[in-house]
């Protein structure tokens, strides 16, 4: 009994482990607010962690590897392509090793399965572990541009406020970024003033970072204010009509989250009735097929 008692408790063990580094636990909200406010951190370019992942990047670029969008959900929560792609690789190659302990356990403790269904378990978990990171990542990316959406409306309400004080499309602006904090603003910022280094207008800066990071309401934003700015065009009423809809899409998207989140919580119950229908049916059926 000592035996299997140990190879189950290794493979609960096991699987235990990558239950958590599948689903990790949810972050405290202070954690959450300090990684959204937080600015991209520099990535190193030295070491063999680095080399290994520039080469699993070179590799993968062969097959147009990753594609766009995934390029931009990478510049929205500040990583790069090397870390991502070295993930992907990772979580396959953990997958792959996990089917194989299990396969492993099964055979040595004497249940040992067919080599088609070891086959397909290896290839389900390989591909389950490369395709995480990509679920991860669109779920960061996707919470990140819903904060962003939040920050510029906040961010056309004190542009139009300024606007209606006299002041200039470009300072207007520059002193709407310079007001607010986090990482919104700091993306916007950063926008503006690469835009005064380069020597271009503030709209075209704003266009390139809402194509760095897909998302098409900074170039709405952009196209008015350039309407603005070389036309003359007033723009206070499109500012706010267009915060109103930010404003709008939020609301949209919380009661839908809202939504979701009820009818998930449905499961549990159905699946516990269902469990004791079972549990009260089957030996009223086992009792019939006997007497049979």
């Amino acid at each position: 009994m000592i035996e299997p008692l140990l190879w189950g408790t290794c493979l609960g063990t096991g699987l235990w482990a990558f239950a958590v580094w599948l689903v990790p636990p949810k972050p405290s909200l202070r954690e959450v607010l300090a990684t959204l406010s937080a600015p991209p951190s520099p990535t190193s370019s030295t070491g063999s962690v680095w080399r290994v992942e520039h080469a699993i990047a070179r590799v993968a670029s062969s097959f147009r590897r990753p594609t766009a969008r995934v390029r931009a959900d990478l510049n929205v929560i500040g990583s790069d392509v090397e870390q991502h792609l070295a993930s992907k690789a990772v979580g396959g190659l953990s997958g792959a090793a996990l089917a194989c302990c299990v396969s492993l356990s099964l055979a040595f403790s004497g249940m040992g399965s067919p080599w088609v269904t070891s086959a397909v378990a290896i290839a389900g978990l390989t591909a389950l572990g490369f395709l995480l990171p990509d679920l991860k990542l669109r779920e960061a990316a996707q919470r990140r541009r819903s904060a962003f959406r939040h920050a510029l409306g906040a961010y056309l309400n004190l542009v139009r406020i300024l606007l209606a004080g006299g002041a200039g499309v470009d300072s207007a602006l520059s002193d709407a970024g310079d007001v607010g904090t986090g990482w919104a603003f700091h993306q916007l910022r950063q926008a503006l003033v690469a835009a005064q280094v380069m020597r271009t207008t503030p709209w075209e800066a704003l266009e390139r970072l809402g194509e760095d990071l897909a998302l098409p309401q900074l170039a709405d934003l952009a196209a008015a204010v350039g309407l603005a700015g070389t036309d003359g065009a007033k723009i206070r009423s499109s500012l706010a009509s267009k915060a109103a809809a930010l404003r709008t899409r939020e609301l949209t998207d919380s009661e839908g989250e809202a939504r979701a989140a009820t009818e998930r919580m449905s499961l549990p119950l159905v699946l516990l009735m269902l469990g004791f229908l079972v549990f009260i049916g089957y030996p009223a059926l086992i009792s019939v097929l006997n007497g049979l």
